[in-house]
């Protein structure tokens, strides 16, 4: 790197000397005193105020008897001293003093004549180097891309990664065989060859990658599954045998490769053919990873969240031998990353990281480092010291539905029908018995919605009865219902509640068997274009019959769940009036406020609903 700034440095240093002498050159200085005519001179000599001239080529440095200078200029090959002796001036009574040329005239006169050769000659030698590198380049164009870390201080640990003890526990063997192989090689136990980290999005499997090899303490080269394939074919293939030379070489090491599915994908799924680059890098990471010797400790990782996808060959036992699922975190595994991600933040004493990992269900690891980064955004927003249970619950809700769109004028007659669409939500999910509870309930205008209910089971769950999905499903519907009673008429707003219902009541039917007229059985097989990765049709293994019976089945679900919660709403219409004039004045209502409302005894209507007329 230095020799290369060095000579890059020569050739700027050559550009600017070749500047500076143009600019001398044509520029010229003109000396010192004021300009006069050479007759002047002749005529101050002739008076005999003259005390010496200076000859310095054409030009003339002249000095008076009092002290005054002036120069002046002459022709090419004129004599002063016979210009003197011409005029009639004695020359011994002037000083004539003729100066030659200094070395540093003469080197600024070479580099004058050479100076077009000189400045092309470095811009010559500029696009040569520039061309070298560009070859540099092209040459390591099939060399692996591949980040190695080494270090004895890891910046990663198993104490960073949270939510996910049983991966730890298959992974802490991992690091055992790179700490010590011979305790399972006296045992005549393999290492094994790859393992393969599999789990939805932002479950931490890049996290976990890098604290197997924190914990190790071994060299951990890291890459990204596009990394290896290129539009010229025979690329990918060389960067992996690349990149398995340099982890020979520094064995015991861990190679990780992160989104597999971008070169792992089934061979013959494609559109390029059998011979495309993508597949022909994967066949050199079959060959590389069924290649490795007995003594050489190198373990491939993997990570990928469309194991589906991936060609069997590259599964098998021998190339993939462990399969290590991190799946979304449980209440218990929520706590322990909220409390991992909390760590050196100012919390206040007020906040109950369980209560906050009861009301995350679903959420990710990298959901919930995003939330506790939201709150500590929210408190310095607020001018706040630390970041309080407010904060927090307001982050719950921007990473669930987004910030709040204040700016969103809503008229009085679309904040009404709001309110009541979402009263009827709550208040049908609070009076079913196998609906999950009300917990937060919002006419205030998130990402697009116009308001929203949030509902908060009392545990994970992880069976789904046919009677949750009914209660589901009634819910759901309930603010549709809701406007239908109050306002005689319906809106948009339920279209994502009828959709939702619409596909839970056909998955009900078609995959969990849940219709007493067809029976337990599935219908239909998804089928995924696998170079996609999107499902894009559903292969029927039923005829025209059966798929009328489906529809008559998921109508009549949709139906009965519309019954139940029409039958609900007209028995406790008071209530809903209670909640939504509620909402309408305070806009939102959560927790023990909620429940207290919807447990206490509705004031009677004194006359029935009627509708605001349209502006």
């Amino acid at each position: 790197m230095r020799n290369r700034w060095m000579k890059n440095s020569f050739v700027y240093l050559l550009i600017i000397v070749a500047i500076i002498a143009i600019f001398f050159t044509f520029f010229p200085g003109r000396g010192s005193g004021t300009e006069v005519s050479i007759s002047e001179v002749v005529a101050m000599a002739q008076s005999g105020r003259l005390q010496s001239i200076a000859v310095d080529g054409n030009s003339l440095s002249v000095r008076t008897k009092d002290g005054q200078e002036f120069s002046s200029r002459k022709e090419d090959g004129a004599s002063v001293l016979e210009m003197l002796r011409d005029a009639g001036v004695d020359a011994s009574a002037v000083e004539v003093e003729v100066r030659g040329s200094s070395g540093l005239s003469n080197i600024f006169g070479l580099l004058f004549s050479f100076l077009p050769l000189i400045f092309f000659g470095g811009v010559l030698l500029f696009m040569v180097r520039q061309a070298q590198g560009s070859n540099n380049q092209t040459m390591s164009f099939g060399r692996s891309r591949a980040r190695m870390f080494v270090g004895n201080r890891p910046s990663v640990t198993f104490a960073d990664v949270a939510g996910v003890d049983e991966a730890k526990e298959e992974l802490q063997e991992v690091v055992e065989f790179l700490k010590y192989p011979e305790r399972f090689l006296s045992l005549g136990a393999r290492i094994p060859r790859g393992v393969l980290l599999v789990g939805p999005p932002g479950t931490g499997k890049t996290l976990m990658s890098r604290a197997v090899a924190g914990e190790a303490g071994v060299p951990f080269f890291s890459i990204s599954g596009s990394e290896f394939v290129e539009m010229f074919v025979g690329v990918g293939a060389s960067r992996v045998r690349d990149l398995f030379d340099q982890a020979k070489r520094n064995a015991p090491a861990i190679v990780f490769v992160d989104e597999i599915d971008a070169v792992g994908r089934h061979r013959g799924a494609g559109l390029g053919g059998g011979h495309d680059e993508r597949e022909q890098t994967l066949n050199q990471i079959l060959v590389e990873m069924d290649g490795f010797e007995s003594s050489v400790n190198v373990i491939v990782l993997a990570a990928t969240n469309r194991p589906d996808i991936l060609d069997p060959a590259l599964l098998r036992p021998g190339r993939f031998d462990r399969r290590v699922v991190l799946d979304l975190p449980d209440i218990a595994g929520r706590l322990k990353v909220l409390q991992v991600h909390s760590k050196g933040k100012p919390i206040d004493t007020d906040v109950n990281m369980e209560v906050v990992a009861k009301e995350t269900p679903g959420f990710s690891g990298a959901d919930l480092a995003n939330l506790v980064n939201e709150a500590a955004i929210l408190a310095a927003r607020r001018s706040k010291k630390t970041v309080t249970f407010d904060e927090f619950g307001e982050a719950i809700d921007r990473v669930i539905a987004g910030p709040e769109r204040k700016s969103r004028i809503v008229n009085h007659r679309e904040k009404e029908i709001t309110a009541y669409h979402e009263g009827g939500h709550a208040l049908v999910g609070h009076l079913l018995p196998h609906a999950d509870p009300v917990h937060k309930v919002s006419i205030v205008a998130r990402g697009q919605m116009g308001g929203y209910t949030r509902f908060v089971p009392p545990e994970d769950r992880y069976l789904t009865t046919r009677a949750q999905f009914n209660d589901m499903l009634a819910t759901a519907l309930g603010g549709r219902v809701a406007e239908e009673l109050t306002f005689g008429e319906i809106t948009t707003g339920a279209s994502n509640d009828l959709e939702h219902a619409t596909r839970l009541a056909r998955n009900m039917v078609t995959r969990f068997g849940m219709s007493e007229k067809l029976g337990p059985r599935t219908f239909g097989k998804r089928e995924e274009l696998v170079f996609l990765g999107r499902e894009i049709s559903e292969q029927r293994d039923y005829g025209d019959r059966v798929a009328e019976e489906i529809d008559q089945e998921v109508h009549a679900i949709i139906q009965a769940a519309h019954t139940a919660a029409t039958e609900l709403l007209t028995a406790h219409k008071a209530k809903l009036v209670q909640l939504a004039r509620h909402l309408i004045s305070h806009e939102t209502i959560e927790g023990d406020a909620l429940n207290k409302l919807l447990e206490s005894e509705a004031p009677p209507l004194e006359a029935e609903v009627e509708p605001t007329p349209a502006d």
